[in-house]
């Protein structure tokens, strides 16, 4: 990892913020990064359902220049390691964290203190394995984001929404105006709530006109749209408005899920998030009746997981993580493969190239290939026979950088 804090800069938005990551960050200096890197690797996952053996990737500028079992000298060997690409979680929160009481807390504190909480959060996620993010959202993102972007901080590449749009944001024609500025402060993705949370039932609760005024203008201004959808109303309205991909959709039936394929809407359920309230309930400060809820919600998720399989459904990677869950995020691989029985290729073509495409950079990131971004990660063990080895990552290479090498 080269010198992430010893740089001087100019703060782009939310300056103090970054002013005070950079001060806490000054005390690092390692060296910068080599020109060209060669990583001996035994067994690499490709991230498009493929396997490789026995070869040598040589990384040249920050991207897989080739593959040469001969090229020399090795700088890495990872040939006792499986290596796949940079994993991809396309839903997380990256500014929810724990306070020093160990209670949630997300957005209600100086902008000062949540830039350092979420820079923490996306060095964790990064060391975890995953080195690009779609956070959805908050504007506290985009300044981590931009500083991580610049090289004056370590974190994964992050893609935020800046903003979450719903029912009360405003009528079709307000919200297309949203839509307009939300791209403007800077977002990378839409997000709009279509429905209610689970807790509340997951009704559809934005109209079939609001959903679409932010979908279209989204699709108008190069922005793609996410949808929290708990409920298969909500879900199918957006689906029928051309929105990119469901989030969550716990209760969605058999024929959305049939329209999902035919339009090519990307699905994107969580496990983890539920897992992780579950574990440390007084932490988020649930009562019984809410914990009897998200319970009752793993045996469905876990369902049209496997219907949407079935069915050839696009469905990518996604944890929903908040406190306590950034950098465990791999945690959901378990989840998919255990309860919900996927295979472990399938789950980690979800977590690399499929994701990578759902994010408009499958040209850039997901895949062990020439011309690629050299995005890696080193497991001890072997992910197709032993799902838990992604809970022992070992080296972790984002750019051409290496971040994680050794225990």
């Amino acid at each position: 990892m080269r010198d992430r804090g010893a740089h001087a800069f100019r703060p782009a938005s939310s300056a103090g913020a970054a002013t005070l990551i950079a001060l806490c960050l000054c005390g690092l200096s390692v060296s910068a990064q080599p020109h060209r890197i060669v990583i001996a690797i035994g067994t690499a996952l490709d991230g498009r359902g493929g396997v490789i053996h026995d070869t040598r990737l040589v990384i040249e500028d920050g991207r897989i220049a080739r593959m040469d079992p001969a090229a020399s000298p090795v700088d890495y060997d990872l040939r006792t390691l499986t290596v796949t690409p940079g994993w991809i979680d396309t839903h997380v929160h990256l500014n929810w964290h724990f306070d020093e009481h160990h209670r949630s807390v997300s957005g209600r504190e100086p902008a000062e203190q949540a830039a350092l909480y979420t820079e923490a959060d996306a060095w964790a996620t990064l060391r975890g394995g995953f080195t690009t993010v779609q956070s959805v959202g908050a504007a506290i993102d985009a300044p981590v984001r931009d500083q991580i972007d610049r090289g004056l901080l370590p974190g994964p590449r992050i893609l935020t929404s800046f903003r979450q749009i719903t029912n009360q944001s405003g009528d079709p024609d307000a919200l297309r105006t949203l839509v307009h500025k939300t791209k403007d402060d800077g977002a990378d993705v839409i997000k709009l709530f279509a429905t209610s949370g689970l807790g509340a039932g997951g009704d559809q609760t934005m109209t079939d006109a609001q959903i679409e005024a932010v979908c279209d203008e989204a699709k108008a201004v190069g922005l793609r749209a996410v949808v929290h959808a708990i409920g298969d109303k909500g879900a199918r309205a957006a689906v029928l408005a051309g929105c990119t991909s469901i989030e969550h959709g716990t209760f969605v039936s058999d024929e959305t899920l049939d329209l999902m394929k035919a339009r090519g809407t990307y699905f994107d359920p969580n496990l983890l998030v539920l897992h992780n309230y579950l574990e440390d309930p007084g932490a988020f400060g649930f009562e019984p009746p809410v914990l009897e809820t998200l319970q009752k919600a793993i045996r469905p998720t876990t369902d049209v997981i496997r219907r949407a399989r079935a069915k050839g459904v696009k469905l990518i990677f996604g944890t929903d993580a908040v406190a306590g869950a950034h950098g465990r995020n791999a945690e959901e691989f378990v989840y998919r493969v255990r309860e919900a029985g996927e295979s472990p290729m399938d789950v980690l073509v979800s977590a690399t190239s499929l994701g990578a495409e759902s994010l408009g950079l499958g040209s850039r990131i997901g895949a062990i290939a020439p011309g690629m971004d050299a995005d890696l990660v080193a497991t001890d063990g072997s992910l197709l026979d032993d799902i838990t080895a992604v809970r022992r990552v070992r080296f972790v290479m984002k750019g051409g950088h290496v971040y994680r090498s050794g225990s």
